[in-house]
């Protein structure tokens, strides 16, 4: 199923409702065949990375979305919810900045949410 902006941006809300933050989505459409899309945010600490997860593994299947599988449970300092043509990557400040996914996906074009 591809995901589209609609599900994109319902997928931003529901980790707003949980006070997520730093959202960005990348296109990787052009730039690799693993996924379509990439969406990275950060949570305050490992307990707030685990409610957002927790959060978004109720609500994604009401947009169509199935969660093929969650890593990074009960460590929760990178969550990676794989869900197909999406990504997302919940990720502690400090994991955030270390890996920093968004330089090493320099190619990929930003989603911009209207």
């Amino acid at each position: 199923m591809e995901i589209g902006h609609d599900q994109l941006k319902k997928v931003v809300d529901f980790i707003e409702d949980k006070k997520g933050g730093n959202i960005i989505i990348l296109d990787l459409r052009k730039v690799s065949i693993i996924t379509d899309y990439f969406l990275i945010a950060t949570g305050n600490n490992k307990n707030h990375t685990k409610a957002i997860t927790d959060h978004l593994a109720q609500k994604l299947p009401e947009l169509g979305i199935t969660i093929l599988r969650i890593e990074g449970l009960p460590e929760a300092e990178w969550v990676l919810l794989d869900c197909g043509d999406l990504v997302i990557h919940i990720m502690t400040p400090e994991t955030r900045e270390f890996y920093s996914l968004e330089r090493l996906w320099g190619d990929a074009r930003e989603v911009v949410l209207k």
